[in-house]
């Protein structure tokens, strides 16, 4: 959903499928989320060139995807279209989902304001987004984002649209030391030119970080994570 000059198009998902944050992210957002996923008649998923991430929100209801571009987008599901101005009517949906979205969007207050207005009152939002200005390094420009958020700057800027938080939480705090390093590495050594790839890592490793992600997952059924790279947020629009 980038309109960044030097963003690559697409969700990094599509092109290295089945690495581990993606897995570990549709595990985590299926627990923070599913409590307030409720018995939906329609849902709406924006940014979904990764819509394998959020199947778990389907559960026979008319399920929409909607991204700027038709790569990953579900046939006879998918539309073509912008966060900034989506193409449906007032009060359509009774779900809206935008994980990693918003922070593509130029003017975030116009797209949080835009789901906000396609939901029916009593509809839920669910948004997922990267946290921490300070942790904004090159892939972040590689990447299309405009800004990070922490947990206070994301609920005010959803409450601003006239929902009320349901949850806010970060998420990825067990791989959060990793995230640190990452992004130490980065800022010390030599930007990489246009290289929009995640750092590989090898089967054990894939097998550590999708433990620490599971062992967040069962501190997350119970109570919010303090720390985190990113932030999940639920909130409704009232009634």
């Amino acid at each position: 959903m980038s309109s960044h000059p030097t963003a690559q198009p697409g969700s990094s998902s599509l092109r290295q499928q089945g690495y581990w944050w993606h897995r570990a992210r549709t595990d985590l957002l299926e627990v923070v989320m599913a409590p307030h996923l409720g018995m939906p008649r329609r849902t709406l998923d924006v940014g979904s060139a990764d819509a394998p991430s959020v199947g778990w929100m389907r559960t026979g209801q008319q399920h929409v995807n909607l991204d700027l571009l038709p790569e990953g987008l579900v046939p006879g599901e998918g539309v073509c279209g912008s966060a900034t101005r989506l193409p449906f009517a007032d009060e359509t949906f009774d779900v809206v989902s935008a994980f990693d979205v918003v922070e593509h969007c130029e003017d975030d207050t116009t797209a949080v304001s835009e789901l906000a207005r396609v939901l029916v009152p009593g509809g839920r939002m669910l948004l997922s987004v990267p946290a921490y200005q300070w942790a904004w390094s090159d892939h972040d420009v590689q990447a299309g984002h405009h800004r990070r958020y922490t947990r206070p700057r994301l609920t005010r800027l959803v409450e601003g649209a006239g929902m009320q938080v349901l949850r806010s939480t970060y998420a990825f705090g067990g791989v959060f030391p990793v995230f640190l390093a990452e992004r130490v590495r980065r800022r010390l050594g030599p930007a990489p030119q246009g290289d929009t790839r995640l750092p590989p890592v090898s089967p054990r490793a894939d097998r550590v970080l999708m433990g620490l992600c599971a062992v967040d997952a069962r501190v997350l059924r119970r109570r919010d994570l303090p720390f985190g790279s990113s932030v999940f947020l639920a909130a409704v629009k009232p009634g």
